[in-house]
């Protein structure tokens, strides 16, 4: 195999970011409208709690992320830049309020998202289901990706949301198993792992994504793309960690562009049917390639045909 040295790197931070990684976040009149709307509804994205780096243009195309489950989070990743703490009771108004949103936006395609809660019994399952059903209801025809927090390793829970028929099931790895008690030091490698393929087993769309630049080594990331090919992620994201504020932890090496390309040479070689690997991308990305795979997938499943075959 390729030694993948070549494109995840092992080099020192420089004083300042490198050229590719310095974005303007624009505005316009579209990405002014999504804004508006969002507000209106009393929404959170996690373009804006996460700082993403892509949400300018995301927004100006009438794309964007929405968080679910309030805006606090009951576990402090040393990576995140979504506020922790205490969360306040579920507003029982949001999932129908997400699905007015999406309907006003006029997306083709939704990604939902949420802090992970938990404080709750189910961690918040139900509201999930309910905000996913609604939202199909309000836009039919749009396909609706979630990204889901580990349910603290709930079967049952993960069940609930599943048979609210998501289009696509989102769970990130993040990043390799070594740094898990330093970066994910709530979470658990293998309990994601059995997330993702309970959700493949299940006949859904799974998806993941990571962040390099955190010091893992080239094979552990090899290691991980394997791990979750055999759990059965056909999508699979990898883009820069940056640093969202000083008490966060701090880029171990920035990954050039040529790095990435070669990263997702990689991960395609390894069997993932869609790959996204870029300095700026984000797991919530919906790439062009990923929506054409998704359509594929659902036609098969609808006419009861096989659809294989990876997109580029």
């Amino acid at each position: 195999m390729q030694d993948s040295r070549a494109h995840v790197g092992e080099g020192k931070p420089g004083p300042g970011k490198p050229a590719w990684l310095r974005v303007r976040l624009g505005g316009g009149p579209e990405q002014e409208r999504v804004a508006k709307i969002i507000r209106r509804y009393g929404l959170h994205t996690v373009c804006e709690e996460a700082l993403c780096p892509n949400r300018g243009a995301c927004w100006a195309n009438g794309r964007a992320t929405l968080m679910i489950l309030g805006e606090t989070c009951t576990r402090a990743c040393a990576f995140c830049n979504v506020s922790g703490g205490r969360p306040r009771p579920c507003d029982p108004d949001e999932p129908a309020r997400a699905a007015e949103a999406v309907a006003a936006l006029g997306l083709r395609e939704v990604v939902l998202t949420s802090v992970t809660r938990d404080d709750l019994a189910d961690g918040g399952a139900a509201v999930w289901a309910d905000t996913i059903r609604r939202v199909h209801a309000a836009a039919p025809g749009v396909q609706v990706e979630v990204l889901v927090p580990d349910f603290g390793g709930s079967a049952k829970a993960l069940d609930v949301v599943l048979g609210a028929g998501p289009e696509v099931l989102g769970h990130n790895l993040e990043t390799v198993r070594a740094l898990y008690p330093a970066v994910r030091p709530g979470a658990d490698y293998d309990r994601s792992l059995a997330l993702l393929r309970r959700a493949h087993e299940a006949g859904f769309v799974t998806k993941t994504g990571i962040m390099v630049g955190l010091g893992e080594r080239p094979d552990q990331v090899s290691e991980l793309m394997r791990d979750a090919v055999a759990a059965g992620v056909e999508i699979f994201t990898a883009g820069q960690y940056l640093q969202p504020a000083r008490h966060h932890l701090p880029v171990a090496h920035y990954v050039s562009p040529e790095a990435f390309a070669a990263l997702a040479k990689e991960a395609r070689a390894a069997g993932f049917q869609v790959v996204t690997a870029e300095p700026l991308v984000r797991s919530s990305y919906y790439s062009e390639a990923q929506s054409a795979y998704v359509a594929r997938r659902l036609k098969g499943q609808r006419t009861g045909r096989a659809e294989p075959g990876a997109i580029q």
